[in-house]
C-alpha cells in the first residue's frame, strides 16, 4: 500500500431543513389552526481514529466530505427528520487542522479516539412557533441555517516509542528487522525505505514491549529538503526517544561528524528535538577490523559511550534494547 500522510480535503456540515406555513384541515374543525412543523437539524462532522488504518491514502481520491441535511417540517406539526452525521475515519496520530486560519481542530492520539470538527445548521421553524394570543393565524416561517464547512489539512505523525535516525544505510532498516517482525526492504542502495515502517519490540521485562519508527534516511540539507527524510521528519516529533544510528564503515563522514550533521539538521527543522533522550549506536561491528573495534570502544560521542552493534551478528543487539527500555521506563 502507498503511503500518504498528508492530505487537503473540504468538509461540509448538513444544513438544517425548513420550517413550513400549514394549516389544519380536519373534518368537523372548521377554524383549524397553524400546525407548520420545524425543519430537521444538520448532521454533524466528526473524525475519528482508527487503528486498522495506517496512510491518508484515502483521502488523495476523495476530497470533499458532507453531512446529509436536515429535512424540512411538514403540517401536523411533524419536524423534518435531521441529517445523519458524518465520522471520517483516520489513522490514530492524526492531526486535523484549519486551513485559513491555521487553528487545530483536532490531534487524535488515542484509538477510537473521537472529536467533534463541524457543527451541522439548526433547522429552521414552521409557522406552529409563531402562533400567540395575538397572533392566531401568523404566516411566518423561518429558514434553516447552514452547516460549517470548511477546508482542512490532515497530517499524519506516526506514534512510536523509538525513532530510528541515520543516514542512508547505515543498517536502521536491517536493525528494526532484527529486533521486530517488521520486514522492511532491505539493500545496499541509498533509500532503500522509501516510508516509515513500525515494528513491535519485545521488551525484556515480561509481557512489555515497545514501537520503534524506522525513518527514511536524513542526508544534509534534509530540513530544506533535500533527499526523502525530510518528508518524513515531522515522524520523529512524537517519539519519546532518538536512537541515532551511525555507519562504523564509513570514513566519510566519521561517526564524529555523521553525528554532528543529523544533529544540525534536527536542529533546524525542530529545535525541540534535541530536547528527548537519545542514545548513539554504531553499527555494521561484523565488518569492522579489531583496530576499529578499539577506537570506537575508546570513542566518546555526545558526552556517551556509543554501543558498537551488528544487526547482521547480533553482537550487542539485547544490550541496545535494554538500554532503550531503561530509558523508556525512566
Amino acid at each position: 500500500m502507498q503511503f500518504i500522510d498528508s492530505a487537503k480535503i473540504r468538509i461540509e456540515a448538513g444544513n438544517g431543513g425548513n420550517g413550513v406555513i400549514s394549516w389544519r384541515r380536519e373534518k368537523y374543525v372548521p377554524k383549524g389552526g397553524p400546525d407548520g412543523g420545524n425543519g430537521g437539524h444538520g448532521g454533524d462532522v466528526y473524525f475519528e481514529a482508527d487503528p486498522e488504518l495506517g496512510t491518508l491514502l484515502d483521502f488523495r481520491y476523495r476530497r470533499i466530505h458532507k453531512a446529509d441535511n436536515g429535512a424540512n417540517g411538514e403540517g401536523s406539526h411533524c419536524t423534518g427528520k435531521s441529517g445523519d452525521d458524518l465520522v471520517i475515519r483516520v489513522p490514530v496520530g492524526t492531526i486535523v487542522r484549519e486551513m485559513e486560519s491555521g487553528r487545530t481542530i483536532a490531534d487524535l492520539t488515542k484509538p477510537h479516539e473521537r472529536l467533534l470538527a463541524a457543527r451541522g445548521g439548526k433547522g429552521g421553524l414552521g409557522n406552529a412557533e409563531f402562533k400567540s394570543p395575538t397572533n392566531q393565524a401568523p404566516r411566518k416561517q423561518t429558514n434553516g441555517k447552514p452547516g460549517e464547512a470548511f477546508d482542512v489539512e490532515l497530517e499524519l505523525k506516526l506514534l512510536a516509542d523509538v525513532a530510528l535516525v541515520g543516514f542512508p544505510n547505515a543498517g536502521k532498516s536491517t536493525l528494526i528487522s532484527r529486533i521486530s517482525a517488521a520486514r522492511p526492504k532491505i539493500a545496499d542502495y541509498p533509500f532503500t525505505t522509501l516510508v516509515p515502517n513500525l515494528g513491535i519490540v519485545k521488551a525484556p521485562e515480561e509481557h512489555k514491549s515497545f514501537v520503534v519508527a524506522d525513518i527514511p534516511g536524513l542526508i544534509e540539507g534534509a530540513s530544506i529538503g533535500k533527499g526523502l527524510g525530510h518528508q518524513f521528519l515531522r515522524h520523529i516529533e512524537r517519539s519519546r526517544i532518538l536512537l541515532f544510528l551511525l555507519d562504523g564503515t564509513s570514513n566519510d563522514p566519521g561517526p564524529r561528524e555523521a553525528f554532528r550533521t543529523l544533529k544540525r539538521e534536527l536542529e533546524q527543522y525542530n529545535p525541540t528535538l534535541l530536547e528527548k533522550p537519545r542514545l548513539i549506536a554504531i553499527t555494521k561491528a561484523d565488518a569492522m577490523v579489531e583496530d576499529e573495534r578499539n577506537e570506537f570502544q575508546r570513542m566518546t560521542i555526545d558526552k556517551q559511550k556509543p554501543v558498537i552493534i551488528s544487526a547482521v551478528s547480533g553482537e550487542k543487539i539485547e544490550s541496545l534494547v535494554r538500554k532503550l527500555w531503561d530509558l523508556l521506563r525512566a
